[in-house]
């Protein structure tokens, strides 16, 4: 065995292991379940998108999720069956929520998918293919973080632009009660060297640490005995480390092997760097060595209400009851008292706990799901593990800071996290807490500080998704406010712009045609008697009036021209469209369009001519009848009648609009009057 200096890290704690009880048996197959409940979110990062429906046939391995963005994974159906829902169903995560779950009624046949079942899915010479043919295996076969976390494995591993010096396999295990682990390494230790091949040839990085607690001997040795079977490359080591908890921790089995800590809210692969776990391995291997996707893991059965505590290989959406059944549950050993409400009124309820007594969390009903990170199912009696209902008052022993292992101080988060002061919470790193539970296990108090601190840390996620949601909204109001301003400014410049085209054309053609009324009151005066004295005062010499009917005569002959002509260019160019040339020229077509042309101008200075004279021509008098106006007097008569009731409303209710009123009936009494004498007038030129 390689010599490797060890470190350690601050804190820890020693509780008791309770390991062996799981141990003593080979890891052993769960028969098929009837139904499996398979979630579309069992890793960090977007729930994958679902690519099947209810009513389809699937085969064992066919993909049934696909993954949606970068940090996503695929879902697979872990065995032949079919797709009889999906819907919402509560998710076995500690905060209770729902998820997209698509629910399989399983056929028996275990029948795989034909590309899997033939090898065509298998690269053989592995070591020696592309690196980027191997990471999009690794993320088709769907291969996520199997320690707890759920990172997925291809994003971990695309490693772009940074230098990795050290490959990290953690097979610690720390964890009490938990040994699916160990088992593997015992029983799948070549498969899981493959594996680290496999992620070595990845990362390129320079030597590659196995880390295992020294607590597990039989793992050590089948590990020591697959590295001389692939002949026991140097790069390649197993560390044996003390037994401490949370060595297993990412950072903290760091610190051990390598002596680095892993900055602030930053990642391994920041001091070159990357960590992966034993069962990820081996998931690895299958997916590339064999083309098979992660659709099962080994899981650790275990607890006094349990029978036969083992390590079962289980299909990935398994109801948990349904591993109870086959390890021999023992519902009255696992019941435990709950409040409800008040000290008087208790229920009892089996107690069923997803992952170690440490970092695991009790499941609301054994119907749950088993899911690619869940490594263990804790059925504790309430002798082993009693509940802690009732938590004291933090008499600020200070047990908690010396046992953390990230170098927090626990009470200060929980003061803060109790009072909901999260920015508070944040400056004192309360993102590095690994949630292990040390702290918690030392409390005299008995305070559950790893659920404040979830609390707090999903309290803060969601506010900064909130403010993220918010600064989006400002960012699309702004670019929509911009956008409104600029398209306004354009059509107020538009329409500017018409405007003065519109006052220049006009002031071009009143210029035109007083042009032309002036040149034909020149052509009519020229007919003028020449021997007309030329000393005669100039109101003798008034123009011919301009013939309003000559005009109109030749409007209307103009028109006529014009459409003639209009009428042939039609023609010849139907004409040349039958013929079925494009692009041949067509003869005298030019010549009518600039009769067209020149007819039309015409046309237009005739019309204006005849405006302008129509202006000038003085003003037909029309005959005026005593009738005529008597009607405009009785019209007058009955406007100002309405015009005095408005003024004595408005008088009566003293409305500002009195003034106004008051000099239109003013301006209407005056035409009355006119009007009165204008009949006056009329009656007397009659007389």
């Amino acid at each position: 065995m390689q010599t490797i200096t060890l470190h350690s890290f601050d804190g820890g704690i020693h509780p008791q292991e309770n390991k062996h009880q799981s141990t003593q048996t080979a890891i052993a197959q769960l028969p098929l379940p009837t139904q499996l409940i398979i979630p579309i979110s069992q890793h960090i990062g977007a729930p994958a998108d679902v690519t099947v429906s209810v009513g389809d046939s699937v085969l064992k391995g066919q993909q049934i999720a696909k993954p949606k963005g970068f940090i996503s994974a695929a879902i697979h159906a872990p065995t032949s069956g079919k797709v009889v829902a999906i819907e919402k169903r509560e998710l076995p995560h500690s905060s209770g929520l729902e998820g997209i779950c698509i629910i399989l009624d399983t056929d028996g046949k275990d029948q795989w998918l034909e590309e899997i079942n033939n090898g065509s899915l298998a690269i053989n010479e592995y070591l020696e293919a592309d690196n980027e043919l191997l990471i999009n295996r690794i993320r088709d076969c769907g291969i996520t973080g199997m320690g707890g976390a759920g990172f997925p494995t291809a994003v971990k591993m695309a490693v772009q632009n940074r230098t990795i010096d050290t490959l990290i396999i953690n097979g610690a295990e720390c964890e009490p009660y938990i040994t699916s682990d160990d088992m593997l390494m015992r029983e799948r230790a070549l498969e899981t060297l493959r594996g680290v091949q496999i992620l070595l040839k990845l990362t390129s990085a320079k030597s590659c640490l196995i880390g295992i607690e020294d607590n597990k001997p039989e793992a050590i040795q089948a590990m020591e005995d697959a590295l001389h079977k692939i002949h026991r490359e140097h790069h390649i080591a197993v560390v044996k480390i003390p037994t401490k908890y949370p060595s297993g921790g990412e950072k903290q089995l760091i610190k051990i092997l390598t002596g680095k800590e892993v900055p602030s809210a930053g990642i391994p692969a920041d001091i070159g760097i990357v960590c992966q776990n034993v069962g990820t391995c081996e998931a690895v291997y299958h997916a590339v060595a064999e083309g098979k996707p992660l659709i099962s893991r080994i899981t650790t059965i275990t607890g006094e209400s349990i029978e036969q505590p083992q390590n079962v290989e289980v299909l990935i959406g398994t109801p948990v009851k349904d591993l109870l059944g086959y390890a021999g549950f023992k519902q009255e050993k696992s019941l435990f008292q709950k409040l409800l409400g008040s000290k008087s009124k208790t229920e009892s309820k089996p107690r069923i706990i997803m992952g170690g007594p440490m970092m695991g969390f009790t499941l609301s009903s054994d119907e749950l799901p088993i899911l690619k990170s869940s490594n263990c199912i804790l059925a504790p009696s309430q002798k082993e593990l009693p509940a802690n209902d009732l938590a004291s008052a933090c008499i600020r022993c200070g047990l908690c800071t010396e046992a953390c292992p990230a170098e927090l101080l626990p009470q200060q988060l929980y003061w803060f996290s109790k009072a909901g002061e999260l920015d508070k919470a944040e400056q004192h790193n309360i993102a590095d807490c690994i949630e292990c539970g040390a702290c918690s296990y030392v409390c005299p108090s008995q305070i559950p500080l790893v659920q404040y601190y979830r609390h707090t840390k999903g309290a803060i996620k969601d506010e900064r998704a909130a403010q993220q949601k918010s600064d989006r909204s400002k960012i699309r109001f702004e670019a929509r406010q911009a956008r409104l301003d600029r398209e306004a400014a354009e059509k107020e410049a538009k329409r500017q712009a018409r405007a003065a085209a519109a006052e220049k054309a006009q002031a071009a053609k009143k210029a035109a045609a007083a042009e032309a009324l002036s040149k034909q009151t020149t052509e009519s005066a020229e007919g003028v008697d020449e021997n007309t004295s030329t000393d005669a005062p100039a109101e003798t010499k008034n123009p011919e009036p301009v013939d309003l009917e000559k005009l109109q005569k030749q409007l209307d002959a103009a028109q006529a021209g014009l459409k003639k002509s209009m009428d042939k260019v039609a023609e010849l160019k139907a004409s040349a469209s039958e013929d079925g040339v494009e692009n041949a020229p067509i003869e005298n077509l030019d010549v009518f369009e600039k009769a067209v042309a020149t007819r039309r101008d015409k046309v237009k200075l005739l019309a204006l001519q005849i405006a302008e004279a129509k202006k000038l021509a003085p003003p037909v008098k029309k005959e005026v009848s005593r009738e005529d106006i008597e009607k405009k007097l009785r019209a007058q008569k009955d406007r100002l009648a309405k015009t005095k009731e408005r003024v004595d409303l408005a008088k009566e209710q003293g409305l500002d609009s009195l003034p106004a009123l008051q000099k239109g009936l003013d301006k209407q009494m005056q035409k009355l009057k006119e009007l009165e004498e204008e009949l006056a007038q009329f009656d007397k030129a009659g007389a």
